[in-house]
């Protein structure tokens, strides 16, 4: 037997992404979608810092001129210049703002594209991953508004760059000082910005914590609110409950939170502290070179605001730094979501290329399996062909592994020992995605969207053959339905988009699955339960059509219906991970075993009620009873 290792073990290594790498990750993501973001946060922050600096300058220049009894009409020409100046830099500021604002909507919704790109085409095992979905669920959050360090950092960015413009300039201004005073501000600010930072570190340090209490509130909160819980809350009287764990979530969630500010306010009470320091020693420093050496008031005035405002500099360079900091740390979150490790190769690997009226051969070759964290094989030594063209059958109890094996022919598991092979190759040697083009398949959750049947069924928007859907359709047994419809084809499913959108019942949403499936025409074709939610005249509608659907085709069909299996060419008996019996209907029967135990377990329903039918006397009494103990039949399996 062919050992391999290919089941993903724990959650991946958690990679360490820097301010410098999120901001080429940033910069790659605008020159992608809007290449002027990052142009217009240099222009902003040019303006910015240029404003501040002229404001700056205004009232000393203007009191140099009182000083040096400079002519009237030099005085309002100086006063009339900066007015202009400072106009024209705030409206081009205020232009500069308005126009990227929807720049950086569209990045934000860029990366947005990109983190359901990555949950549509991740392997499968992945979606069984919940540290996974967890880091799903952040990264989404992270990108939902335009507060989100997705969209907030060009802002951050932007400031930042201002306060570094304004901290060069105001040192030049003040260079002419005592170099020690300059060196305090530097200093003070930089042990401001390390403490804050350690501190604020605490929520990215924490966020598995945060994930999973956000995680449980979100499911609740969904849960409580959505349509699919509706009836249950009403029925059982689940409010109360849902109510009561919803809030307990919500009590775990704020006391996280609450713990986090509650650690943050340090790092502002440190900041607050430096900051009165330093400022109380520059300042006493310009009151002594006024009084002692005789500074001129228009110096004075000049040196009082450039020590203001360099202590600003500083402090609004250093906090944008450690915003900066706490955004990176939310983009890593997503960058991790991202670059979460892929166990299959989706896009290497042999290439298969399209091979009309090709029957293929399917072989578990001594085939294990094992979900992660588990104690035991779900499959334990499977071994089986499925020849070109067959149609098979597999049933038994629930937890046999049926569905398993399932999804370990489609690809999306890989074994955790032996292989899966094609026409006699291990079919990892082979492209994943390639792979998955020859498999047409009903599962148990169904994935249908809110959109047209006719898209619905061709899983596309443009280039649908309506003839080819209609013939579907009909295989499936639901034309009658969607003619029925207002738009027939181009009818409207679900009710969450479309005001006149329709809900089909259980069994038409398993029929429209059907003709989905039929559709892509594909060489192999899967069904997991395709029938669950049929009654059984419409159930015994499906199986005279079965032959027709699957001619040409290798088919696994899956059933806890015994009766439903005698059309199919062989028939599967799983117990315990491992197929214990296999035969023909009759055959199986005269062997006496598990499957005839079953068989016979469930048509005592069928024969008992075909015995309360006869004394009921009519055939509407028959039909109503045989729908009835078929459904206690399906709860017994």
């Amino acid at each position: 037997m062919t050992e391999t290792n290919s089941t993903p073990a724990a959650p991946p290594e958690r990679r360490r992404y820097s301010i410098w790498d999120n901001t080429k990750f940033m910069l790659r993501l605008a020159r992608e979608s809007v290449p002027s973001v990052p142009v217009l946060a240099v222009v902003l922050a040019v303006a910015a810092a240029t404003r501040t600096t002229v404001e700056m300058f205004v009232a000393p220049v203007i009191l140099r001129q009182i000083e040096t009894h400079a002519p009237l009409n030099s005085l309002l020409l100086a006063i009339v210049g900066f007015t202009l100046l400072l106009v024209l830099l705030a409206a081009g500021h205020d232009l500069c703002e308005t126009y990227t604002s929807l720049g950086r909507i569209s990045v934000r919704i860029r990366l947005l594209e990109k983190i359901g790109l990555k949950t549509a085409s991740t392997s499968y095992i992945n979606t069984l991953d919940a540290a996974f979905r967890a880091k799903e669920r952040k990264s989404t959050q992270s990108c939902s508004g335009n507060n989100t360090a997705s969209e907030q950092v060009w802002t951050t960015y932007t400031e930042l760059l201002t306060n570094v413009i304004g901290f060069v300039i105001y040192l030049t201004v003040l260079s002419g000082l005592n170099g020690w005073l300059i060196a305090l501000v530097l200093v003070t600010a930089v042990a401001s910005y390390l403490s804050g930072k350690r501190i604020n570190e605490w929520g990215y340090r924490h966020r598995e914590e945060e994930q999973t209490a956000f995680g449980r509130f979100d499911y609740l909160q969904s849960a409580a609110s959505g349509r699919d819980y509706a009836k249950d809350l009403r029925i059982f009287g689940l409010r109360p409950w849902i109510v009561e764990l919803r809030a307990g979530a919500m009590r775990t969630l704020r006391a996280f939170y609450a713990h986090r500010e509650r650690t943050t306010v340090w790092a502002n009470v440190i900041d607050v502290v430096l900051t009165f320091a330093r400022n109380g020693v520059a300042y006493a420093y310009l009151i002594w070179l006024t009084l002692a050496q005789g500074l001129p008031a228009s110096r004075f005035l000049l040196y009082f605001t450039a020590v203001g405002g360099f202590a600003t500099w500083i402090t609004g360079m250093l906090d944008q730094c450690s915003e900066l900091n706490k955004e990176s740390l939310e983009l890593a979150q997503i960058r991790e979501f991202l670059d979460w490790p892929e166990p299959y190769d989706l896009d290497g690997g042999e290439r298969l290329a399209a091979r009309p009226g090709h029957v293929y051969e399917l072989r578990l070759d001594h085939v294990s399996f094992r979900y992660p964290g588990a104690d035991r094989d779900t499959l334990h030594d499977v071994d089986l062909t499925i020849r070109p063209g067959e149609k098979i059958a597999v049933v038994g109890l629930n937890g046999a592994g049926k569905t398993t094996m399932i999804k370990l022919l489609c690809g999306f598991l890989d074994p955790t020992a032996g292989r899966v092979l094609l026409d006699g190759h291990d079919i990892r040697e082979y492209n994943r995605r390639d792979y998955y083009t020859l498999f047409a398949a009903v599962f148990q959750d169904f994935s249908v969207l809110d959109t047209t049947v006719a898209q619905n069924v061709a899983q596309r928007l443009d280039g649908i053959d309506r003839d080819r859907v209609r013939a579907c359709l009909n295989e499936a047994g639901l034309t009658e339905k969607v003619m029925s419809l207002p738009g027939g084809l181009d009818a409207h499913i679900g009710r969450q988009i479309y005001e006149d959108g329709v809900d089909l019942s259980g069994g038409q949403t398993q029929r429209l699955m059907l003709a989905r499936a039929l559709y892509k025409n594909a060489p192999i074709l899967l069904l997991d339960e395709p029938t669950a939610a049929l009654d059984p005249i419409a159930e015994n509608d499906i199986y005279e059509h079965y032959n027709r659907m699957t001619a040409g085709r290798t088919s696994v069909f899956i059933s806890h219906r015994l009766a439903s299996t005698r059309f199919c060419d062989r028939i599967l008996f799983m117990k315990n991970g491992r197929i214990s019996e296999q035969g023909t209907h009759e055959s199986l029967l005269a062997a006496g075993g598990d499957y005839a135990q079953l068989f016979n377990v469930q048509s005592k329903y069928y024969q008992d009620d075909t015995d309360a039918n006869t004394n009921a006397g009519t055939a509407d009494a028959a039909s109503g009873a045989t729908d009835t103990t078929v459904k206690k039949a399906d709860s017994n399996e």
